[in-house]
This record gives C-alpha cells, structure tokens and sequence, in this order.
C-alpha cells in the first residue's frame, strides 16, 4: 500500500486550502492508498530551519536532526511515496508554516558539493496547492507566477517531480460587511465559491487520485 502525507499549511483546516488539501487526500485513499494528515498550526511549537548544519555531519547526511513539532512530519515524508502540500496566499508567498517546513525539508538535502548536488535519492511526486484571494489570471502580472515556480523549482530538485495547483478569487470569510472590506463584492464572491470552489475539489481529487494511480515524473 502507497503512503501519500498530506500537509495543510493554512491556519483555518476547514476553509480553501484546508478543503482542498483534504479532498487531494480524498483522492488518494480512493485509489488504495494510506493517507497521514498534518495540520501544521496545530503541532507543536516549531521552526524553521536554525543553521545547525547537523544534516551536513556524516552520521545525519540529508536529514534534520531539529526536534520539535515537525519533526514527526519530516519522518513521515522520508518514507512517502507522495506528498499533498496546501498553502494560502498571505502578501504575495506562502504562510508562514510553509515556510518553515519548505526550509526543513529543502535544506537538509543541499550537499554543497560538486557531487552530489543532493543527498535525498527516493524522489517522490509533490502536489503543491496554493489558495489566494488574487485571481489566478493576475499571478503573472503582480509576480506570483515566479514566486510559485521558484518553489516548484526548489522542490523538483530536493523531493520530487511538483505539480502546482492554484484556487484564486477565494471566499476569504462569510460576512464581508462585519470587516467593512469594501473593495470586494462579497456577492461575486459568493456565487463563485458556490459555482467555481466545487470544480476546484473535484480537481484536488482528481490530482490526488493521480498521484497514487499514475505518479508523474
């Protein structure tokens, strides 16, 4: 039986990225796979990486020898066979979770040397899913096209082939007037979640199912 780790690194479980993470994971089991869930702001105190360079000494080559709330996460990536990561949009990059695992997972495998280049050797497909409340059809004009395939690039050469999916124009809360956010029109934005949203699960699953079915490469 395939392993696929899903990691939702939004603070709200239940809203876009949380919804989404969890219909990939969906997918996943649906194709006969063993699915462990992570909700990153409900481990354990954690950071990201402290330069300890422990993963560069012989005895831990390739692996972060931090302990603390993401560590049980790390462990249980190193022996995967895919990885589902959801993230929102917060001023232009990922949350601020994200990064610190993006930094414990992608730095233990920098050698620093001519050869290898990386210490990880069991490459493992990577779903990276990121919500916004900016449309996607912005993401090349304001520069979040680049910022997302810099990430894709970190993590295609450290862990695995990466796939990205992104859901903009979000439903960011239920009651717009309660913040007086008058630069949206809170019923645009609703109708879309009602209309759009379940075409973006059905894509998670799809993806999900995808990664256990027929990993790409």
């Amino acid at each position: 039986m395939k392993k696929i780790v899903a990691i939702n690194a939004s603070p709200r479980s239940l809203w876009n990225t949380g919804s989404l993470v969890k219909e990939a994971a969906k997918g996943a089991e649906a194709e006969g796979a063993e699915v462990k869930t992570f909700d990153l702001y409900k481990l354990e105190k954690f950071t990201g990486c402290i330069s300890c360079f422990g993963c560069k000494l012989p005895e831990h080559l390739g692996v972060c020898i931090c302990k603390d709330g993401l560590s049980s996460v790390l462990e249980e990536i190193r022996s995967a066979d895919g990885v589902i990561i959801g993230t929102p949009n917060y001023l232009g990059d990922a949350s601020a979770a994200f990064r610190a695992l993006f930094e414990r997972l992608i730095f233990p495998s920098v050698t620093y040397k001519t050869e290898p280049r990386c210490y990880n050797t069991r490459r493992i497909p990577v779903l990276f899913i990121m919500t916004s409340n900016c449309s996607e059809e912005f993401y090349d004009k304001i520069g979040y096209d680049k910022m997302l395939k810099k990430y894709q690039n970190s993590l295609n050469g450290t862990v695995g082939p990466t796939k990205i999916m992104v859901c903009g124009d979000t439903l960011q809360v239920d009651d717009y007037e309660k913040y007086g956010w008058s630069i949206f029109d809170p019923q645009a934005k609703k109708e879309r979640r009602e209309k759009v949203f379940p075409e973006d699960m059905k894509k998670a699953f799809s993806l999900g199912a995808e990664m256990v079915r027929n990993p790409w490469e």
